[in-house]
């Protein structure tokens, strides 16, 4: 999918998006040096979110380099030319605020939820992390132990996080999502100061980033103070094609089996190659995200009901899927089974329960149920400024735009049983699976 974030304008319009049945309110402007500016007004409570996206994550990573996105990431709570090392969380929790950040596959953020009238603090602090990093080899050494710690705590000591690292390394044959977030341990100890600054100076440029505003703000002011501290700032001239290497044709389906003494419970996951949203093309994608709700999205799912209650071949049962994605995701299935309930039969199991599923059709009743839950966690969703940033931040810099954000609930409404049929026909295929069994070392796994 080809880079691109095509806001609803490119000029600053004082008319904010207003969508039916109350939805929030969007504004959206871009500076002259790119960068894009959506502000999202609240005015329940003196609160803002001040959040800041780089359309980089791990999958634009260089080759041998994996988990820099995510150590650069650490390494911008360092001094810059104006800040200590930790002064900024220090500033921001001095004003009653909290802060932090994250990294994903296509997009790094950084943010801060405190009180309204101290927005420019923010933005001023945030502008300078931008363009005026200031790293020492200390810092270098000192963050890489943090996160290679990290990776011990999180996957290491985790079988199922080892578990779900190789089952989707084995899902992408070529592209980058194949690489865990946080990196593989044997090129997390080389990276260095190089890696981490080319990587700064490459993606981290205002013509790269999204400043996502949300909560007791309004958008005229947010204008006057994103062009003081960020509109000042120089775009990259030299900013890269967002373009990754692309998956072949998937023709074989893959199996792994991870063994480990420490597992707990034996489990069967099921991982599908799937479209994710595109702009402006969401109908596929809305069928899938139904889908997954009907088959494994609570105790009355599909599969649930089927596997668990009827055959009471299972004591747990999943499926999800991840639509905002700049590139191809998946589609994902779990099973849990019950006491005396071998991996295969449970596989087997879920197989059978998938195709009585296509083969019976979706239930209209059941479809109905899940599209007036899914209203109504829409609009229980606009009482969270913080998850409004989130919708927002994640979904443009993944490719969508305002209006894609917006048009999601009617779309999700206008998806059909025939549609969801079609959708599971064409995703859940062998060829393009990854069948994967956890299970502790003595396990017989025939």
């Amino acid at each position: 999918m080809v880079r691109a974030l095509a806001l609803a304008a490119a000029l600053f319009s004082a008319t904010p998006l207003l969508a039916e049945d109350g939805q929030e309110a969007v504004t959206t402007f871009t500076l002259d040096n790119g960068m894009d500016v959506v502000v999202v007004e609240d005015h329940r409570a003196p609160v803002v979110q001040h959040m800041l996206w780089y359309r980089a994550g791990s999958a634009d990573e260089p080759v041998g380099s994996s988990g820099v996105a995510h150590f650069l990431e650490h390494l911008l709570f360092k001094a810059t030319d104006t800040l200590e090392a930790g002064e900024l969380s220090a500033t921001v929790a001095a004003n009653g605020g909290n802060d932090n950040a994250f990294t994903s596959y296509d997009y790094t953020a950084y943010y801060q939820r405190i009180a309204a009238d101290r927005l420019e603090l923010m933005m001023q602090m945030e502008a300078d992390r931008m363009r005026n990093i200031r790293l020492t080899e200390r810092d270098i050494a000192t963050e890489r132990d943090v996160i290679l710690e990290e990776r011990n705590q999180r996957t290491e000591n985790n079988p199922r996080a080892l578990f779900a690292e190789q089952v989707n390394a084995a899902q992408y044959l070529n592209h980058r999502y194949g690489a865990p977030i946080i990196g593989w341990r044997h090129e997390m100890e080389t990276l260095d100061m190089e890696d981490a600054l080319s990587f700064y100076r490459t993606y981290y440029a205002p013509n790269n980033a999204i400043l996502v505003v949300t909560g007791d703000v309004k958008p005229n002011e947010v204008k006057a103070l994103a062009e003081q501290y960020y509109g000042v700032i120089p775009a990259n001239p030299d900013l890269p094609e967002r373009i990754r290497s692309q998956e072949p044709p998937q023709t074989a389906e893959r199996r792994v089996t991870f063994r480990d003494p420490r597992v707990a419970q034996p489990y069967v996951q099921r991982s599908y190659l799937a479209p994710e949203r595109d702009a402006g093309d969401q109908e596929k994608a809305a069928a899938l995200y139904l889908l997954a709700e009907l088959l494994g999205g609570g105790t009355t799912s599909y599969l649930n009901e089927k596997l668990q209650f009827e055959d009471q071949k299972v004591v747990y049962t999943g499926a999800f899927y991840r639509g905002v994605s700049l590139d191809d995701t998946t589609f994902d299935l779990i099973v849990v089974p019950a006491d005396g309930v071998s991996l295969q039969e449970a596989e087997d199991a879920m197989d059978q329960a998938l195709a009585d599923f296509i083969a019976e059709g979706v239930k209209q009743e059941e479809l109905d149920r899940i599209k007036m839950q899914l209203r109504a966690a829409l609009i229980y969703a606009r009482d969270n400024v913080d998850g409004i940033g989130n919708r927002y931040g994640q979904a443009l810099s993944s490719g969508l735009t305002v209006e894609d954000v917006q048009a999601w609930p009617d779309i999700l409404q206008g998806v059909t049983g025939e549609d969801i049929i079609a959708a599971a026909n064409e995703v859940l295929r062998p060829e393009t699976s990854v069948t994967g069994w956890l299970t502790r070392d003595q396990e017989v796994t025939q």
